[in-house]
């Protein structure tokens, strides 16, 4: 039953990658803390192209409101300033010496709240996607069942694997929703 492992293996990553999509979209919502993430989705153009910002500089956080920029090449420093305004994130930037210093500003209570709404719209998005995996896997499992391809027993054993993946995928999603309106609502 090589074919069950694989199916419950690609259950279970296909699981994983909606739970890591759902964290990289929540990852990249600002929130009034400082984190390197917010800067993921900048581009900067420099050596004639466009570089993602990791890959011209490291990215650290110096205190909760402030971010930092270590351009791997100085005269990129500009550059990188340019990319961070130009990147729509309400992020004011600032090169000071050879690094460039990013300050956030805190969220009003408004926009809080609509970021936590949307986190919570984003984590229902996740649920979705999780459960028409598991809707999937399960009508695979009943066909194989059916064409005898495997037993009774087994297809229940697997149906309530995909249940449990399912489940487990579920409360890694609510954690990461909650603890991403926790982080919005303590600022």
């Amino acid at each position: 039953t090589t074919m069950t492992t694989d199916n419950e293996g690609d259950i279970g990553k296909r699981m994983e990658k909606t739970v890591a999509a759902l964290r990289a979209t929540l990852g990249k919502m600002r929130s009034g803390r400082a984190r390197p993430e917010m800067l993921d989705a900048v581009v900067v153009k420099c050596y004639g192209s466009d570089m993602p910002l990791n890959q011209t500089a490291s990215v650290s956080v110096s205190d909760p409101r402030t971010i930092l920029i270590s351009p791997w090449d100085k005269q990129n420093a500009a550059a990188i300033e340019k990319a961070v305004r130009d990147a729509d994130l309400g992020l004011n930037p600032a090169v000071q010496g050879d690094v460039v210093r990013v300050s956030v500003p805190p969220l009003s209570e408004e926009r809080r709240m609509e970021l936590a709404k949307i986190a919570a719209r984003e984590g229902e998005s996740a649920k979705i996607a999780a459960r028409n995996i598991r809707r999937q896997a399960i009508t695979d499992v009943k066909a194989r069942v059916k064409q005898k391809e495997i037993g009774e027993d087994e297809g229940k054993q697997q149906e309530q694997k995909i249940g449990k993946a399912t489940d487990d995928a579920i409360a890694n999603i609510d954690a990461i929703v909650n603890e991403k309106r926790k982080e919005l609502m303590s600022e």
